[in-house]
């Protein structure tokens, strides 16, 4: 045992805030219809309404990848102590 208090770490870090507005992001940009509720400007014949929301897929995929491996990094660093 060691003599060493236990030092908690806070729960919100800057790290987890980063975690969090990518993983709400694509929630609040799909939820917010007015914004894309519309026909124009079309691209390659596509109205605005389908190729925005089949770009946000792939930018919640993409933003779904860096939460992932930001949540992995900050659970290596809490398991070793905050020393990687």
């Amino acid at each position: 045992m060691s003599d060493a208090p236990e030092v908690k770490r806070p729960v919100v870090t800057p790290v987890r805030v980063v975690i969090a507005l990518c993983l709400v992001a694509p929630f609040v940009a799909m939820l917010w219809v007015s914004s894309y509720a519309k026909v124009d400007p079309a691209f390659i014949g596509i109205p605005f309404f389908y190729w925005y929301q089949m770009l946000w897929v792939l930018i919640s995929t993409t933003l779904t990848m860096i939460a992932y491996k930001l949540w992995q990094r900050d659970q290596r660093a809490r398991k070793t102590g905050g020393k990687a």
